[in-house]
């Protein structure tokens, strides 16, 4: 057989081995639905999704925004997602109120919280016999307002009443909209915009009540047990933009790339990128789990929603294995 013939005839078996290849990754794609807050908080999944992190690794996702804490539970429990991000608090009150065995992978910041209030608010005092709005009045950064204000002297149901709102971008609406509620906990890049239309930031949550695991992301645990490469796979693509997006020569488009998924002007965007991107308070490296900050979350719940009870152990609620798994594949940063 001539050389040319040869090498057509080679050329023609390799187009098809590729088409073959090509169309089976496109039939194994695994699509999963997640839902998450919306926030700086989830600039590690734009940029996987932007830069193809997860669809080199055959993941197709559907990301939705939670309208409220009680839509991503609920959802997670009955299947409408397979994985969420948000307060690790959730997860908590999935476990210990809804009972639903749930598995916390990874970590991912300490929420970027801030106590914002109406501008005649001067002092915690002027916060006394008014109503502050939250999402859920029982679980994640209720708490912590609950928290930030007894370490002022100031009790819930006591010296202030409180109204589940919704998430924190209708929060932040309904604080500017309705002069009746009082503040709210905000986290970025909400609070910069909330301080942009007239509120009074009171205050860092962390800075008041000290190391706090806020983002995290989590399953139901039988779900993860029987779909372990593909959370594996998952938390790659999320530790891979995470890491492409910290990269200082990346600045600029993560920015972009922000201000372009939440729809916020430049400077808001610039100021909310440079807080998360703080290497001392902002995103934890390789979504890392701050395990100080977890039992400070569980002891904050069992004070205020457990009546005083010892806290459970911070076993109970973690599976860390699968994002062992992931950085293992993945090698250093």
């Amino acid at each position: 057989m001539p050389n040319s013939r040869m090498q057509r005839l080679a050329g023609a078996v390799a187009a098809i081995a590729l088409l073959g290849w090509t169309n089976g990754a496109t039939a194994q794609e695994t699509q999963l639905r997640t839902m998450v807050f919306a926030g700086i908080q989830n600039v590690p999944l734009f940029a996987a999704d932007a830069k193809g992190f997860f669809a080199k690794r055959g993941l197709k996702i559907e990301q939705l925004n939670a309208p409220n804490s009680g839509e991503l539970r609920e959802g997670l429990a009955q299947g409408r997602y397979q994985i969420v991000h948000g307060g690790v608090d959730n997860a908590v009150a999935m476990m210990d109120v809804a009972k639903a065995d749930i598995a916390v992978l990874m970590g991912g910041d300490n929420g970027f919280n801030s106590l914002m209030a109406q501008a005649d608010v001067k002092s915690y005092a002027d916060l006394k016999g008014k109503t502050l709005a939250v999402d859920a009045v029982n679980t994640s950064y209720a708490l912590v307002l609950y928290q930030m204000l007894k370490l002022q002297g100031l009790q819930r149901n006591v010296d202030y009443q409180v109204k589940a709102v919704g998430a924190t971008a209708v929060r932040v609406k309904a604080l500017i909209e309705d002069k009746s509620l009082a503040a709210g906990m905000v986290n970025l890049p909400f609070s910069i915009s909330a301080e942009q239309a007239g509120l009074k930031n009171m205050g860092n949550a962390v800075a008041a009540i000290g190391p706090y695991q806020a983002t995290a992301g989590w399953v139901m645990r039988e779900w993860g047990q029987k779909n372990q490469d593909t959370v594996v796979r998952y938390i790659q693509a999320y530790v891979e933009g995470l890491r492409w997006s910290l990269n200082p020569a990346n600045k600029a488009e993560a920015v972009a790339l922000l201000a372009d998924r939440l729809k916020l002007p430049p400077d808001v965007a610039l100021k909310s990128f440079e807080a998360a991107a703080d290497p001392k308070v902002g995103f934890a490296r390789d979504a890392a789990f701050d395990l100080e900050g977890f039992r400070n979350v569980l002891k904050i719940r069992a004070e205020f929603e457990g009546g005083g009870a010892q806290p459970q152990p911070v076993e109970r609620y973690l599976d860390l294995s699968y994002h062992q798994k992931a950085l293992a594949g993945l090698g250093g940063s």
